[in-house]
């Protein structure tokens, strides 16, 4: 693999804001430290976030979370818990966090162009009177991740509206679209697993462990 050498890098906040400018007081003084209650109303119409962490040598993740809207559980206007639902037990965000305590997590609502981003510290919880709360399709979450919140503010809708991500008119047609069964075979290079073995392993997972 050739190993690229990019020639003119930024090194600086100097020199980005040279380049890029300062935010607008609107910008630098929508930051608040805590849930009030036009955040929770975001996080409960919210059906979809993601998760960004980092282990301790700063190897990063982002990780996709979703489910009903209304399935983030607001404890305070400090805390929040985001469940655990069955995955494929890579546990990547979750052993980050036993590292790292630091998240950001980014919560959308579909058709809508802006986002509420909060970052805070996390914590991995077994509580059961807390995950109970967070119950679906009869079955309760082993585990849940809390957050505590330092920073919540919204993020202006500019790349949803470039990227015309809710416009149905700009989407991909179907059968065009990128093949996850045919990436993950090629990926992982297993001598037994084919394409059209992988996506009837996916389509088992969908349809028997969601919950």
């Amino acid at each position: 693999m050739v190993c690229l050498k990019f020639i003119n890098e930024v090194k600086s906040e100097e020199e980005l804001r040279s380049l890029l400018g300062n935010p607008g007081v609107l910008a630098k003084n929508k930051v608040i430290d805590y849930l009030d209650d036009n955040c929770i109303e975001f996080l409960r119409k919210s059906p979809f976030l993601i998760l960004s962490s980092a282990n301790s040598s700063g190897h990063c993740d982002s990780s996709p979370r979703g489910d009903a809207p209304g399935f983030i559980h607001v404890i305070d206007q400090k805390h929040f818990v985001i469940p655990e639902r069955p995955g494929n037990r890579r546990l990547d965000s979750i052993l980050n966090v036993l590292e790292n305590p630091q998240v950001g997590v980014l919560f959308l609502i579909p058709g809508l162009d802006e986002t509420l981003r909060i970052n805070g510290s996390a914590t991995v919880i077994r509580d059961e009177h807390i995950l109970e709360n967070m119950k679906a399709n009869g079955k309760t979450p082993l585990l849940g991740i809390a957050i505590e919140v330092e920073e919540c503010f919204i993020h202006c809708g500019k790349a949803f509206k470039r990227s015309g991500l809710w416009n149905q008119d700009t989407w991909i047609e179907e059968a065009a679209l990128p093949s996850a069964a045919k990436m993950l075979a090629v990926h992982a290079k297993l001598p037994d697993m084919t394409e059209q073995e992988v996506a009837a392993s996916l389509a088992e997972a969908y349809r028997k462990r969601l919950y």
